[in-house]
């Protein structure tokens, strides 16, 4: 029985030791299946999202703001309760060198928890040598997860809010939910057009380093900015389909800085969905269009916009075969994300749309014909 405990008490050490190296230390992707942090995310963002679904979106909205916070404490309490434990069961079958000896588990996890948590009130004292060192390394692992933990809540909260500066600014040219006719519109109404390569390159940086983030950190992705009809999702697919327009539709406007964003921001989509999801109903899910109203017409009332705006435009015909031809690259996988993230979705003509899309409405833990998860590929949406 105490070599028996000794062993498992060993493991779960281990088992929580590496799940904290991968989730904090490790700024990569890490894929594994014997993660604590994972399953703990795996199985309370559906059970989450189905709570308060019916007809209560701004309640239901509220709560889904309300995860991301509440599972960094919620891994802190897992990974110190795992330790607890381990060192429970290992002082368990060391029971001999402690003074008094403990009779049953549940006086040695007391014991356990007093050492992690630093209490150290003395009514149990190690004795023998391989219990003394049991007990001072239990101190130090309760010390350093902590710190570990505390360090990983400034870094999530550091890039969260270098990533919501951009999305916020957005919306005063592109409204709420952001739409990328309403945000070029916008720049010709205030002659800003020339501003428009400036734009690009700045979302080009905006969209490398939540590429860096959120791939390192998976657990980014789940925190919901703080403006009613906004998200960084939302706003990625406006300035892909704005960048998409100036590529495929419209001229007179340079298209370097337009290109260079549209391989990092697909770049950036291409990966947050290799995190572990895909398109439920395609099997290639760049087929699968974030917007279902978006066909030739409502293409084509764009562009008579764009036109009335006084950009110069490539011949309609011309310019939706291109622009469906480069949207195709991105779309599928950004609505993936946007239905797996209930967040709104970016609109096309008027930001209204979105609020009614698919996307927004849908709350149920897989909506049909977004996305599911990839049993083949472990990667976790936490590390």
């Amino acid at each position: 029985m105490d070599l028996i405990a000794l062993a498992l008490g060993i493991l779960l050490l281990c088992l929580v030791t590496w799940d904290l190296f991968e989730t904090i230390v490790v700024p990569r992707p890490t894929p594994d299946r014997f993660r604590i942090a994972r399953y703990v995310v795996r199985l309370s963002w559906p059970a989450v999202r189905a709570i308060g679904r019916p007809r209560n979106g701004k309640t239901h909205d509220t709560l889904l703001g309300l995860f991301a916070p509440a599972m960094t404490l919620t891994l802190l309490v897992a990974w110190l309760a795992a330790l607890i434990l381990g060192y429970g069961l290992v002082l368990f079958a060391l029971r001999d060198q402690l003074s008094p000896s403990p009779h049953d588990l549940g006086t040695t996890m007391y014991f356990a928890a007093s050492s992690v948590l630093t209490l150290g009130y003395g009514d149990i004292v190690a004795v023998g040598p391989a219990a003394r060192a049991v007990v001072v390394v239990a101190a130090v692992s309760g010390l350093g997860v902590v710190a570990l933990v505390v360090t990983f809540l400034f870094s999530l909260y550091g890039s969260y809010q270098r990533r919501e500066v951009k999305v916020v600014t957005l919306q005063a040219a592109a409204g709420a939910p952001p739409s990328a006719v309403a945000l070029l519109v916008t720049f010709a109404q205030l002659d800003l057009v020339g501003r428009l390569p400036g734009l690009f390159a700045e979302w080009e940086r905006w969209a490398a380093e939540v590429l860096d983030s959120h791939v390192a950190f998976p657990l980014l992705g789940f925190f919901r900015s703080s403006h009613d009809n906004l998200s960084w999702i939302s706003a990625l697919g406006t300035i892909l389909d704005a960048a998409s327009l100036v590529l495929t539709t419209v001229e007179r406007v340079p298209r370097g800085e337009a290109e260079l964003f549209t391989r990092v921001g697909a770049h950036l989509v291409e990966d947050i969905t290799n995190l572990g999801f895909r398109a439920g109903m395609t099997a290639d899910p760049r087929t699968a269009s974030p917007h279902p109203s978006l066909g030739r017409d409502a293409f084509d009332e764009a562009y008579a916009r764009l036109g009335a705006a006084g950009y110069d435009l490539v011949p309609a015909d011309a310019a939706w075969r291109a622009f469906e031809a480069d949207r195709a690259e991105y779309a599928g996988r950004l609505n993936a994300m946007a239905a797996y993230w209930a967040t709104p979705a970016n609109s096309w003509l008027d930001p209204s749309e979105a609020l009614t899309s698919p996307a927004h409405i849908r709350s149920d833990p897989e909506p049909a014909g977004a996305i599911h998860e990839v049993d083949a590929s472990p990667d976790e949406e936490i590390r």
